[in-house]
């Protein structure tokens, strides 16, 4: 049974100054419209309210030490080494026989996507991907985790022999892609860049007709690949055939003025090693600033000349033209109101059409008249010849 606890307060005296506060002006909110308020169990207190009565009977004790357990269980899932959240396969790609074998001092030479196994991503990898990519690498041909692992089929067949080689591979793929800087000059270069790069070398004018070519098809992806250089973003788009004049003007001017961050610092040749002569360093700066300028050159030229092609084959600029020179004879001809409205390509195409079929329908038709006489003349004919040819049997008959 319950028991009363009596505690001995003794509430002090009020001060000599003290006055009584003013009641309050403020009112409640009206009432709502039905009567009453509805309140709706949801939220956080809710829930913990539900486990406290139904799984621990009011125990704040047992809900507290529940509390804690599922906290440590989802740190350890959080937890680096841990799977937890879903990386949609970031580093999972399998390394070919030719990276795992890659020569660290060759570094340069490397595809460090395709080593951290962002083969797939590319230069679109987010920091986090990259940081996750690495550490799955990490994890997996560490040096002294691979020591201590049993032998696999290809370190017997001679395959990934120096697990330090690849590592130290891995490592400086890393340091390439976290530095924005070096990372903005491997991706300048990238080499399935310059793959693609290599293979719209060949198209030409000639090509869209002997090919028979698609436009747009051909284009897009074409300027798709190098929006990547863009200083600007967004990169306006090919668009489509109905594309309006003021979004066709706008690609090209954007594209004959591309602003391009693209640099050819990673394909500079390194000093000699061992050499400490400043002619020789000054001589190799000199010689890759030079070397950079004419890559520079080479690279806008060859997207100005996309470009011309582009521009040169476009259907939507006859279509403009031929819209403009309309548009003009239009307002030429609303000048003069006393001259007769000039006809348009379409309607004097439609009026030859027409011609053409009134035309071929007459010589039909007179076709047909000449057929009709011919056969009424040889009708007639035999019709003359079978009645001289009664009258002489008649003749005949009577002598």
């Amino acid at each position: 049974m319950a028991s009363t606890l009596v505690l001995p307060i003794v509430a002090s005296i009020l001060p000599k100054g003290y006055t009584p506060p003013v009641a309050s002006s403020s009112r409640l909110s009206p009432p709502h419209p039905t009567g009453h308020r509805i309140l709706l169990p949801v939220g956080h207190a809710h829930l913990d309210h539900l486990r406290l009565a139904v799984h621990h009977a009011h125990d704040f004790n047992s809900f507290d030490a529940h509390t804690a357990t599922e906290r440590e269980a989802k740190a350890k899932l959080l937890a680096d080494e841990g799977a937890a959240e879903d990386d949609l396969g970031v580093g999972d790609e399998e390394e070919s026989a030719e990276t795992l074998t890659l020569d660290p001092k060759e570094w340069k030479k490397q595809d460090h996507y395709a080593v951290l196994g962002l083969s797939k991503f590319r230069y679109l990898a987010t920091p986090e991907q990259i940081k996750i990519a690495h550490r799955k690498k990490v994890l997996k041909h560490h040096p002294d985790k691979k020591a201590s692992s049993a032998p696999t089929p290809e370190s017997i067949l001679g395959l990934n022999t120096n697990d330090d080689a690849f590592f130290k591979c891995i490592q400086k793929a890393h340091e390439v892609l976290t530095n924005p800087e070096k990372r903005r000059q491997f991706d300048s270069v990238d080499p399935e860049f310059l793959d693609a790069e290599e293979d719209l070398a060949g198209i030409t004018a000639s090509d869209f007709k002997t090919k028979k070519l698609d436009f747009f098809k051909t284009f897009r992806p074409i300027f798709a690949l190098y929006a990547r250089f863009s200083r600007t973003q967004p990169v306006p788009g090919l668009g489509a055939l109905d594309a309006s004049k003021v979004e066709v003007e706008g690609f090209y001017d954007f594209w004959y003025n591309f602003d391009s961050w693209r640099s050819f610092e990673w394909l500079d040749k390194e000093v000699n090693e061992g050499s400490d002569s400043r002619d020789d360093k000054r001589y190799t700066e000199k010689k890759n600033k030079s070397e950079r300028a004419r890559r520079k050159k080479e690279d806008t030229a060859k997207l100005r000349g996309l470009v011309d092609l582009c521009l040169s084959l476009d259907p939507r600029i006859k279509l403009i033209k031929q819209q403009e020179k309309e548009a003009r004879e239009a307002k030429k001809l609303a000048a003069q109101p006393g001259k007769p409205a000039k006809k348009t390509k379409a309607q004097e195409e439609e009026e030859k059409k027409k011609a053409a079929e009134e035309a071929k329908a007459k010589e039909e038709a007179e076709k047909a008249e000449r057929e009709a006489a011919k056969k009424a003349k040889a009708a007639a004919a035999n019709a003359a010849k079978k009645a001289r040819r009664q009258a002489r049997t008649a003749e005949d008959e009577t002598a």
